[in-house]
């Protein structure tokens, strides 16, 4: 006899009530069919699971052994029925594209282009600064695609179930205030903000680990780094608090200035992914064009990016 995710049950159910007789009518069983059952499930494992007494029955330590499996496999193959519905359940509910991306320059102009090229289609958005969750909640299928970063090399998350492309690749650029000593150079050293205090937004990738480590390479270390959001990052940068990191492609703001870091340090992919089993693989060529051209955009924009892609020599990524 195999053992079977009932059989677990069955198991689990005895340990929880502690006799035969109360885990049958718990069971709907009648106690001889349950008794009968366990000595099925006992010869297939390959020894006693429990303990008879006249108080009831204790777990043996294979029994022990087998309940700890048990507690882990049972709720993990619950909880992939109930992914596994809400995925196919997704796609039942209607087309359209379900967008998730990390605080960035080109989910709105995405979003945008989605829009104009498919004026029939419902458009939905969820953001986070973590980018294992966007991955995540589209392996799961509660979203159709993922337009989130990752710094250099490193791989985007849930690699074994999403299929990613690189929609652009961008050196990350440092924002100063437009009164900043610095702010007139085409270029700037990382070790010339030595003394600055620095501002981000949150990830869970490696990118802070990468920046202390260019900092590092620079011959400092970052005497402050304020993790927010985009817009206090803006603030913070505009009222001289500190400079700001960013991708190239952040667009033009008034009050500050962005500028290329010299050798690009630190450089930004900007990824797209999606479920190869979902029906959003289908469309996944038309909406990975359209990121590509939201991305050639929003580099046209700024006028930094576009004087570093023209410079003879720039060091691209």
């Amino acid at each position: 006899m195999d053992l079977e995710l009932r059989h677990l049950k069955t198991i689990r159910a005895i340990a929880d009530a502690g006799s035969l007789t109360k885990a049958a009518t718990a069971l709907g069983l009648a106690q001889p069919a349950l008794s009968a059952q366990l000595k099925r499930i006992e010869r297939a494992v390959g020894g006693e699971l429990f303990e008879r007494g006249r108080h009831g029955v204790r777990a043996t330590a294979l029994g022990e052994f087998v309940l700890a499996r048990a507690r882990v496999v049972l709720p993990a193959v619950s909880g992939l029925r109930d992914e596994a519905r809400r995925f196919a359940q997704a796609w039942q509910d209607g087309t359209g594209f379900r967008l998730g991306g990390t605080h960035g320059p080109l989910l709105g102009a995405l979003v945008d282009r989605l829009a104009t090229a498919y004026p029939g289609a419902r458009v939905t958005t969820h953001t986070s600064w973590s980018e294992r969750d966007i991955a995540a909640r589209t392996a799961a299928g509660t979203l159709d695609f993922a337009l989130i970063g990752t710094c250099g090399a490193s791989a985007p998350p849930e690699g074994e179930l999403l299929v990613w492309r690189e929609v652009g690749r961008d050196p990350v650029f440092v924002m100063l205030a437009t009164g900043h000593p610095l702010a007139g150079h085409q270029e700037i050293d990382l070790g010339m903000l030595a003394d600055e205090a620095w501002t981000d937004v949150p990830g869970d990738g490696c990118f802070a680990d990468c920046f202390s480590a260019a900092c590092a390479r620079a011959g400092f270390t970052p005497s402050r780094v304020y993790e927010t959001d985009v817009s206090s990052c803006v603030h913070l940068v505009q009222v001289g608090r500190a400079v700001g990191l960013c991708r190239a492609t952040f667009p033009p703001t008034p009050g500050l200035v962005t500028r290329p870091l010299a050798g690009t340090p630190l450089y930004w992919r900007h990824m797209l992914g999606w479920h190869p089993a979902a029906p959003a693989h289908d469309t996944a060529a038309t909406v990975f064009a359209q990121a590509r051209a939201a991305h050639a955009e929003a580099a046209a924009r700024s006028e930094s990016y576009t004087a570093w892609l023209a410079a003879p020599s720039p060091q691209r990524p």
